[in-house]
């Protein structure tokens, strides 16, 4: 068996760690992210579903990403969401991380803007709720400031 082969992310892509809330099953949502990303240049680490939050913080202390990448489809997101935020924010070595969340974050679909504004409060730097567009998400990943407030340490 051959060792896995990490590649670099190609010139200008990013290094993102992807995952699901710990109560989230779901794969297919994980590997639609995962394709789009990397066919965008970006270099990904899918920890794939059911990511407990001390595990999802072990990977990125360990990866260093430019970007963390929620995504929930089974309407728990925002729940889930803000307590992976805290244990990714009370990390000193990743409370600058960028973090973002997408999917279906409440059981009825669309969330309200307070809740929205509950998973900023949180510390996500974005949140692209139920029937955002894969072109904001892409859009947002060559935005400047993510060069500038990635790869923490």
């Amino acid at each position: 068996m051959s060792p896995v082969v990490e590649r670099p992310p190609a010139r200008g892509g990013r290094t993102v760690v992807l995952g699901t809330v710990s109560s989230d099953a779901h794969t297919w949502n994980l590997v639609y992210l995962q394709l789009l990303l990397e066919e965008a240049g970006h270099r990904v680490i899918n920890l794939g579903a059911c990511v407990p939050a001390e595990l999802f913080a072990t990977a990125c202390r360990t990866h260093r990403p430019d970007l963390a990448v929620v995504s929930s489809v089974n309407g728990h997101g925002c729940t889930d969401g803000k307590r992976l935020a805290a244990v990714l924010r009370a990390d000193p070595e990743l409370a600058g991380l960028p973090l973002v969340i997408g999917g279906k974050l409440g059981v009825d679909g669309k969330l309200g803007p307070a809740q929205v504004a509950e998973l900023f409060a949180a510390g996500y730097t974005a949140v692209f709720h139920d029937g955002a567009d894969r072109d904001r998400f892409l859009e947002y990943l060559g935005r400047a400031e993510l060069t500038t407030t990635g790869r923490p340490g």
